[in-house]
């Protein structure tokens, strides 16, 4: 296939619409199933970059929840702890353990579910049924990935009353060095962001502390892979195998790490016992508990507690969570991982990270305010390494 028709570009009025390799040769990618858009593709090369690099980086299977061109989660096959796979929502999910693929879903969708609904999802592995099962119950989009299990793929296609977007990518497909884009009707030329990121690139430790486990160095490049492909300025938290908050396209630094640190907060208010338990009606469906959970655990709280508003959600009202709760249970958080695509211009992203649990960080630097920076986080005892290699994606 040399080129495939799309129904339109980004929005109905922007026709004709197509993809196709400018040299002629054939597109590295096979529709198995119903029709993707110009977004949907844009969403599918994108994560299939980021996951194909997780997994050449970590060695681990891996996944990726997609939404507007920016991942709302990444993560790598890590076994989920049974409170995490209760507030994932897959705890039912038979034989979950078995599957690192499988498991690495489950944490990318089940990071930020309100921003995960209608998402894209790329697959760094062949996808299995386990996999297919979790996605099978999941409103998405579609699915890229090197390849199909039989089985699976017949699950998959059942999505959407058959017309769920599976592609198959080559593994194997390398990109020219120099790629070309048009905005305005003006070319825009560029080589390749063809950047290795592994654990090289955490060596240059400027604080006191220079204390970096293994699982912080695997956090921290999930982070930097992550923010690799976000679009920018952004900030990534990680922890467990996984980027918990992403906060992408904002134009302040310090607003993607209070975004970003947000996200990450609410996934671990997620897994506090008292969400845990929340009494829901057994006829509320997964997107309506996110949206009720999203409210309880946030200042609005009222707005699903209230009388005559917690019928519809609950067999009976539960008791708030107050600030004081949020705080002392986030208070304990510690062992996040921090990425940033470009240095911390203050240190008032050190504090803001501080409050999400953050103990390690690797970002650029460069700033002229680096050495604020680095005291900011000695003061917090974090370790902080400087990477030298700003990660802008646009």
């Amino acid at each position: 296939m040399k080129e495939f028709e799309l129904k339109y570009g980004c929005n109905p009025n922007q026709k004709p619409s197509k993809i196709y390799m400018a040299d002629g040769t054939e597109l590295p990618i096979t529709v198995l199933n119903g029709r993707p858009g110009y977004i949907n593709f844009l969403d599918a090369f994108n994560s299939w970059q980021l996951v194909r690099e997780l997994k050449a980086a970590l060695g681990m299977p891996a996944a990726t929840s997609f939404k507007h061109v920016s991942p709302t989660s990444a993560a790598v096959g890590v076994k989920l702890p049974d409170c995490l796979k209760k507030a994932c929502f897959v705890d039912d999910i038979a034989g979950l353990d078995d599957s690192p693929l499988a498991c690495a879903y489950a944490r990318a969708r089940g990071t930020d579910r309100m921003s995960s609904f209608g998402d894209w999802i790329a697959l760094s592995d062949v996808c299995d049924v386990t996999t297919a099962l979790l996605i099978k119950r999941e409103v998405s989009d579609g699915i890229i990935a090197p390849g199909y299990e039989p089985e699976a793929l017949e699950i998959l296609k059942s999505k959407k009353k058959g017309n769920y977007n599976i592609v198959e990518i080559d593994p194997d497909y390398v990109p020219a060095s120099i790629e070309e884009k048009q905005v305005f009707g003006i070319t825009f030329r560029q080589g390749r962001n063809n950047f290795e990121i592994n654990e090289a690139l955490l060596e240059n430790i400027v604080t006191e502390n220079k204390e970096f486990p293994a699982s912080a160095k695997r956090d921290l490049i999930i982070s930097l892979i992550t923010l690799k492909y976000t679009q920018s300025n952004s900030v990534c938290y990680a922890v467990d195998g996984q980027a918990i908050g992403v906060g992408a396209g904002q134009q302040s630094r310090i607003h993607c790490t209070r975004l970003a640190g947000s996200k990450a907060d609410n996934w671990h208010l997620r897994q506090c016992e008292k969400v845990l338990n929340l009494p829901f009606l057994p006829t509320l469906g997964r997107p309506d508990r996110d949206n009720v959970i999203d409210v309880y655990i946030s200042e609005d709280w009222e707005d699903v507690l209230d009388d005559g508003a917690w019928q519809k959600y609950f067999t009976h009202r539960p008791e708030p969570m107050t600030r004081e709760e949020k705080r002392a249970y986030l208070g304990a958080i510690k062992g996040v991982a921090l990425g940033s695509d470009a240095f911390f211009p203050f240190d008032d992203n050190i504090v803001r990270a501080r409050r999400s649990g953050v103990s390690y960080i690797a970002e650029p630097g460069g700033s002229i305010r680096d050495d604020v920076v680095i005291d900011a986080a000695n003061k917090f005892g974090m370790t902080m390494a400087f990477t030298g290699m700003r990660l802008f994606h646009h």
